[in-house]
This record gives C-alpha cells, structure tokens and sequence, in this order.
C-alpha cells in the first residue's frame, strides 16, 4: 500500500533527480573564452552547458605550423584555450602584413566558417592548445542557447573593433604612440581573460613581429622601445612588458580602453 510518506518521498527524489540534471556536468566559468564571453552577457547555466557543448574537438598545434591557410575552404573555426597565434595576409610578392595578434579566449578563422574561403591565415606564436568548431556546432548553439550566440556576436564585434583601432594607430599615430597604444591594448585584452594587470604581462612577440604588426622597421621598434623604457613609462624585456607608470603612458598614447567594451555584462 503506497502510504503518503511514500509519496513525498518519492516527490523528494524526483525533485533531487531534476535538480541534478539541470546542473551542468561542468562549468567551465574561469576558462580564458567563458572569463571574455561574460563582459557581454552573464552566463546561465544554460549558456555555460552551450558553451561546454562546443569542447568536442582539442587540438595542439606548435609554433610556426598554420592551423589556418588564407584561401582554404575548410569550414572550421577555432577557440583559442592557451598560447598565442596572429593572423596575417600575403601579398603576391611573398611581403606579410600581421593583421593582429590573439591569446587565450579568441575565436580564431571565424571567417573560415561564414566565409565561402579564410580571408587570412593564422600561425601559432607559441605551442598552442585550441578547440576546433564547426558550423554545426554554432548553429546548435544558437538553437539552444540565445545568450551565448549574443556573447559570440559581441565578440566578433569587438574583434572587429580593435582591427579598426589598429588602422587608425598604423594611418595617424606617431610610432611612439602608435606602439604604446598597441601594447597597452593588448594588456587590456590579456587583463580581461586574467593573464594580466596595468603592472605588466608576459608577452612572447619579438621585436620583428611587432614591427610588421605596427608598420615600422625593427630597428625603428627598437628604438621606440628603448625611448619609452628612458623616459620612465615600459620595459619591453626577457618576454614580458612592464608598465613602469601606466598612467602616464595611457595618456601619451591616447589609450582609452572605451572600444574594448570590458565595462561589464550588458545582460544579466
């Protein structure tokens, strides 16, 4: 005979049992791209359960190896987990233009899957450890789970952002200014995913990739470099920057982080 304790008992597990399946298995809240995605939206579970749907596929590749062609049709994206990768074009005379440079939390050849072809090609820096999506994977995130398609438009619209800072810090920035301005955005970036401070971080770019990156001859980073470091304002040294006085070195580039959109969660 079912007595009404068995009933509330069974009504207990039953609730118990639901709870548990709306829990996702894992939360991945302190990874590079969750960290970034959340200045836009503040993550739900179901958001956090998309964005975990998405780690399927981890791969490693290592420095120097593309992971992306410019021109390939292969309709494959990448999240970047760790390390750090730049995007470039190749002129037809064999010259490069770096278009710019990504850490941990990009979306890496998002153009390889909405593009018919990759409009550009992506090289590691560093060994790096990615997540590899396809379009399948995106659009049953965006079926399932609306806050996080706008989180990743955010970031593809932020990413767009940047890639128009850089064309006005290479067309009317002095080259003072102009690598100030770029190595305090990436610090800016990096401080947003937690691998950076207004003290510094580490930074694996050489002084050609930075070059090619800002439209200067090495030699002329150099000494860049070496005036910023005398004047009392970064270091540039042994694979990290240091922001000697980052206040004053803000205000002689003109850096106003306002175009990074890191002010907090637009949706809660």
């Amino acid at each position: 005979m079912i007595t009404s304790e068995d009933i509330e008992y069974t009504s207990a597990l039953t609730r118990v049992k639901i709870d548990v399946l709306a829990e996702p298995k894992y939360i991945p809240a302190h990874t590079p791209l969750a960290k970034k995605l959340g200045t836009c939206v503040a993550l739900s579970g179901v958001g956090f359960r998309a964005l975990e749907s998405l780690n399927k596929r981890n791969r490693t590749f290592v420095a120097g190896r593309d992971l992306v062609h410019e021109g390939q049709s292969d309709q494959a994206a990448y999240l970047l987990n760790s390390g750090w990768a730049w995007s470039y074009k190749l002129l037809q005379d064999g010259q490069r233009q770096i278009v710019n440079f990504h850490v941990p939390g990009d979306f890496l050849g998002l153009s390889s899957v909405l593009l018919h072809m990759s409009d550009k090609g992506i090289e590691p820096i560093t060994d790096i450890k990615v997540t590899e999506v396809h379009v399948s994977d995106l659009l049953e995130v965006f079926t399932h789970s609306p806050q996080l398609a706008l989180a990743l438009f955010w970031a593809a619209s932020r990413d767009e952002a940047v890639v128009v800072e850089h064309l006005v810090n290479v067309g009317r920035r002095n080259a003072k200014e102009r690598t100030a301005h770029f190595l305090l955005e990436l610090g800016a970036r990096l401080e947003l995913v937690g691998m950076g401070s207004k003290a510094g971080y580490a930074c694996p770019l050489t002084q050609d990739l930075l070059a090619d990156a800002l439209g200067l001859s090495a030699v002329h980073v150099n000494r860049v470099l070496r005036h910023l470091r005398e004047t009392g304002m970064m270091t540039f040294r042994d694979g990290s920057v240091t922001f000697d006085d980052y206040d004053r070195l803000a205000e002689f580039a003109g850096f106003d982080s306002t175009y990074l959109d890191q002010i907090g969660p637009l949706l809660h």
